[in-house]
C-alpha cells in the first residue's frame, strides 16, 4: 500500500485564541509501530476539553470559566504542560488504514476508541493519557492509536459523524452514572442537559431506568426531554431541596451549593466539568451531616468503553448531532460551539 507523505491538519501551536490554532498542509503522516494502527479521520467531533486545552484552563493558575481565560499559562494540558504543536481531537471515528499482523486490526476497519487512553503505572493506577492533549488526535486525516485501544465499529448503524460524537460526550456520561451508581428508578438531575454530555447523560441514565430532570435554558427543553428526560429545570433556578438521589454535573461555578442542597441525605454528586468555573463555594456541614458522597469523575476503567461499543453496534445510543464543519473551519466551530447555541454536538469532518 503506498501512503501519502504529507497530509492536512490542524496545529495547536501555544496555549491562546482561536490564532493558537494553524490549518496545516505539510504534517507528515505519522509512522504506526508494531502495536500500533495508522487510521484514516473520516470525522472528528468537537468538545469543551479541545477548548479547555487550547486556552490552558487546565492550569491550577486558572479560576475562572473556560471562555474568561485571559492569562498566560505553562502547565495548561490535562497531564501538565504540553509539547507543541499539538494535533488535538480525542474523539475518532476512523478506518483502518495501516496495521500490523500482530495487532489484530485490518485495512477498511471501522474504528472508534476512547479519549482517556489506559496507562496505569506504578502508584498511579488510574493514570492515563489523553487523546489530542498527551498525543496527537484526530483533527488531521490521519492518526496512529495504539491497537489495544481501538474498537471495531464497522457493523454499526450509526454513521461516521455519530460514532466520532460518541467516545468524549458518552464516555464521560456513562463514567459519571457507573461512578455514582445510578440505577433504575433513582432521581437523577443533569446539569448542561442540552451539551454534549449532558445529552448522553440523559440518555445512558433513561437507558438505566431512572427518572432524569436536566438543567438547561427553556429554548432548549424539549430536545432534552426528546432524549429521555422526564422534566427540566432554567438555568440559575432554583431547586427543590432534598429531592435528587444523584447530581450528574458538568457545569460548577456559582449554582453549585443548590445542587449539594438538591440532594436526599446519602445522596451521590458526581462531576467532570466546571464550564460555568472551577472555583465553588461549599458548606461542609451540608455533606457531612447529611452524608453526600462526591465523586470527581476523570479515569474511565477499561471496560467502561467496551460497553458503549456494544451499544453503538446495537444501535442503542445515538448522539444528537446540530452540525458539521470541513477541518479547516475549527476556529468557527468552536465559536460556535462556545455560544451554546446548538444542542448536542457539533463535528468536524476532514
Amino acid at each position: 500500500m503506498t501512503l501519502p507523505q504529507i497530509m492536512s491538519g490542524v496545529y495547536l501551536t501555544q496555549h491562546g485564541g482561536p490564532e493558537a490554532l494553524q490549518w496545516r498542509e505539510d504534517i507528515p503522516v505519522p509512522q504506526p509501530g508494531p502495536r500500533q494502527v495508522l487510521v484514516r479521520v473520516l470525522a472528528a467531533g468537537v468538545n469543551n476539553t479541545d477548548i479547555n486545552t487550547r486556552v490552558g484552563w487546565y492550569s491550577s493558575d486558572v479560576t475562572g470559566a473556560t471562555d474568561a481565560v485571559d492569562q498566560d499559562v505553562e502547565a495548561g494540558g490535562w497531564g501538565g504542560a504540553l509539547h507543541f504543536p499539538r494535533i488535538q481531537g480525542g474523539d475518532l471515528c476512523g478506518v483502518v488504514e495501516l496495521a500490523g499482523p500482530q495487532t489484530g486490526f485490518q485495512s477498511g476497519q471501522r474504528v472508534t476508541c476512547p479519549i482517556n487512553l489506559p496507562r496505569p503505572r506504578p502508584g498511579h493506577p488510574t493514570g492515563f493519557i489523553a487523546l489530542g492533549s498527551e498525543t496527537d488526535g484526530a483533527f488531521a486525516q490521519y492518526c496512529v492509536v495504539e491497537a489495544d485501544d481501538l474498537n471495531d465499529v464497522t457493523a454499526s448503524p450509526l454513521s461516521d459523524v455519530e460514532i466520532a460524537a460518541i467516545p468524549c460526550a458518552f464516555g464521560t456520561a456513562e463514567n459519571l452514572l457507573t461512578r455514582a451508581g445510578v440505577t433504575s428508578g433513582q432521581r437523577v438531575l443533569i446539569t448542561g442537559a442540552s451539551g454534549g454530555v449532558g445529552l448522553a447523560a440523559v440518555q445512558l441514565a433513561a437507558l438505566r431506568g431512572a427518572n432524569v430532570w436536566g438543567v438547561t435554558s427553556p429554548a432548549k427543553a424539549e430536545v432534552v426531554k426528546g432524549q429521555g428526560a422526564v422534566a427540566t429545570f432554567a438555568r440559575g433556578a432554583a431547586l427543590p431541596a432534598d429531592m435528587f438521589d444523584v447530581v450528574i454535573d458538568i457545569v460548577g461555578g456559582p449554582a453549585w451549593p443548590g445542587l449539594i442542597l438538591g440532594l436526599k441525605p446519602g445522596g451521590h454528586y458526581a462531576v467532570s466539568g466546571a464550564i460555568a468555573g472551577p472555583i465553588v463555594q461549599a458548606d461542609l456541614r451540608d455533606i457531612y451531616l447529611r452524608d453526600i458522597t462526591i465523586h470527581g469523575c476523570t479515569h474511565q476503567a477499561f471496560e467502561l468503553f467496551g460497553r458503549l461499543v456494544e451499544m453503538i453496534n446495537a444501535g442503542r445510543i445515538r448522539p444528537l448531532i446540530s452540525k458539521t464543519y470541513p477541518l479547516k473551519d475549527i476556529a468557527q466551530a468552536q465559536v460556535d460551539f462556545q455560544s451554546k447555541a446548538f444542542p448536542g454536538k457539533l463535528v468536524l469532518i476532514p
